[in-house]
C-alpha cells in the first residue's frame, strides 16, 4: 500500500528522474531469477542525490512517527537499504541495525548486525520490494530475536501479487513512498512512454515470469 498519491507521484518523479528507475519496453533487461523485464530498479541511486535522498527518509520518517509512534530500532535490509535506513534512523534520533541475508559463517555468527534487544519494538526500511522473500527474511530474523517488528516501508513496489500474498501471509504490514502503478501513471502524464508502451508494460505486470518482449 502506497503512503499516499501526492508523496506516489512525486517519487516516482525523482526515480525516473535520476535514472533509479528505467523504463526500457523494446529492449529488456534480464534479472538474476532469468525473467525478461521492461524495467530496472536500483534504488541505491537516491544516495548519491542529496536533495532527493533527504526526500526520500524525510517522507520515511514521517510516516513511521504517524504510523507507529517512535519505535525503539530501525532495522535496514542489507544491503540496498543500509544507506536510507541509517538515514531515517538519523532523522529520527533512533538507534539503526541492518539485517544480512543469512547468518555469517565466522566471528560471532550475526544475522543481525547492531545493537538490539528482547522486547523492542522495530521498523524495517526497505529500498524494493519485487517478491518480498528477502524483506520477509529480514522480518524472520528480527523475529527470532523477540523483537516486535511493527511494519516495513520500502521505497518502491512493483506490486506483484505474489509480494501481496508473502506479506499479508506473514502478517506483516507493508506501506511504500511509490509502486509500479504510479511510476506508470507518472511516465504517461511526462511522455517518459508512450500509450503502446503502457500496455506492454501492464501486461509484464500482471505475468512477469512469463512476459517476453516480443
Amino acid at each position: 500500500m502506497i503512503i499516499n498519491t501526492e508523496t506516489a507521484k512525486k517519487t516516482a518523479e525523482l526515480l525516473l528522474q535520476i535514472k533509479a528507475i528505467k523504463l526500457n519496453p523494446q529492449d529488456p533487461f534480464m534479472w538474476a531469477s532469468g525473467w525478461k523485464s521492461p524495467i530496472y530498479c536500483d534504488n541505491r541511486v537516491v544516495l548519491s542525490f542529496p536533495p532527493i535522498r533527504n526526500y526520500v527518509r524525510e517522507q520515511m520518517a514521517k510516516f513511521i512517527e504517524k504510523e507507529y509512534g517512535k519505535p525503539d530500532v530501525i532495522a535496514g535490509v542489507a544491503t540496498g537499504a543500509i544507506g536510507i535506513g541509517i538515514l531515517v534512523a538519523q532523522i529520527l534520533d533512533l538507534p539503526f541495525v541492518y539485517v544480512r541475508p543469512e547468518a555469517k559463517k565466522h566471528g560471532r555468527q550475526n544475522q543481525i548486525e547492531g545493537f538490539i534487544q528482547e522486547g523492542q519494538n522495530v521498523v524495517v526500511v526497505e529500498d524494493l520490494i519485487s517478491t518480498g522473500k528477502s524483506s520477509l527474511n529480514a522480518v524472520r530474523a528480527l523475529k527470532k530475536a523477540d523483537v516486535n517488528v511493527k511494519g516495513m516501508v520500502a521505497i518502491f513496489s512493483y506490486g506483484f501479487k505474489v509480494a501481496s500474498n508473502n506479506f499479508e501471509n506473514e502478517n506483516v504490514n507493508l506501506h511504500t513512498l511509490s509502486n509500479y502503478n504510479a511510476l506508470l501513471e507518472e511516465a504517461l502524464d511526462t511522455n517518459y512512454i508512450s500509450k503502446k508502451e503502457l500496455k506492454t508494460l501492464s501486461l509484464w505486470n500482471a505475468n512477469p515470469s512469463e512476459w517476453n518482449a516480443n
